[in-house]
């Protein structure tokens, strides 16, 4: 931005440009294009005349500092030719990364992009506490990842219906869990749960319908069936219990397992 500035002096000239612009002196830079001449007797013909220019600093966007962010890391990674097209969302955006290095940036099971993820949702809200949702994408992943689970979670549901056994799962991070979650609950007579502490918090499908006991039937007389003379001989069932020491201290309910915290949960500090 220039612009030229005229008044009696050259220094009232600077303050006019300094007023203009809305900033001190010192972030403008002037050019002195005429000063005022002094006559024979002292008397001071015309005006002094500066060009001043200013250029305001460029404010970023949260979105230009996660995208500057993951393009810096990933040429710190050796990948050239890698491009980040950002769609702004409802409270955030979604940074799809295109390169012809597609492995190298998703990473195994997407532990690259839930990196990328984390790492510049800190680096973009660490300014103020507005939040801003970072999502990321490279080549469909997401989608088919997705589809992965929600595929496995019907498959477990069905097996754990079938035998009435609680069936836990490997270790998820918060948004696969949810998608389990979120496919359970569509599911009659399943029930999920995430126990553990992470990285190791992982979900648990349970039936919820009673299955009959072995014993429960009446014979002839509705008398029940067995032999009661021998039921003190017995000894207990032996109960299995899948949780580990470790889970059992861990077993209080995390706020990203909720349903209606969307897919991509906010990342609490």
């Amino acid at each position: 931005m220039k612009k030229e500035f005229t008044a009696a002096t050259v220094e009232e000239a600077k303050q006019a440009a300094s007023a203009e612009f809305g900033v001190p002196e010192e972030q403008i830079t002037f050019k002195i294009i005429e000063e005022p001449k002094k006559g024979i007797f002292g008397k001071v013909k015309g005006e002094a005349k500066v060009e001043a220019e200013y250029e305001p600093p460029v404010v970023l966007t949260k979105a230009d500092i996660a995208k500057n962010y993951m393009l810096s890391v990933i040429a710190a990674m050796g990948i050239e030719n890698a491009e980040i097209n950002v769609s702004e969302t409802e409270n955030g955006a979604m940074f799809v990364i295109d390169s012809p290095e597609i492995e190298e940036l998703i990473g195994k099971k997407g532990e690259l992009l839930d990196a990328f993820q984390y790492l510049s949702s800190l680096v973009c809200n660490k300014a103020d506490r507005d939040y801003y949702r970072i999502s990321t994408d490279c080549a469909g992943f997401r989608e088919r990842r997705k589809a992965q689970l929600e595929e496995l979670a019907r498959k477990i549901a069905a097996n754990v219906k079938k035998t009435g056994r609680t069936s836990a799962l490997e270790p998820m991070n918060p948004y696969e869990r949810r998608i389990i979650h979120a496919a359970v609950s569509e599911i009659e007579g399943v029930t999920s749960r995430s126990t553990g502490e992470e990285p190791y918090r992982k979900v648990l499908i349970s039936s919820t319908e009673r299955r009959p006991r072995n014993n429960d039937y009446r014979g002839k007389g509705g008398k029940r069936g067995g032999n009661n003379n021998n039921r003190r001989d017995r000894k207990p069932k032996a109960h299995y219990d899948i949780t580990t020491s470790f889970e059992k201290d861990y077993k209080r309910p995390k706020p990203e397992d909720t349903l209606n915290a969307g897919l991509y949960g906010k990342i609490e500090f």
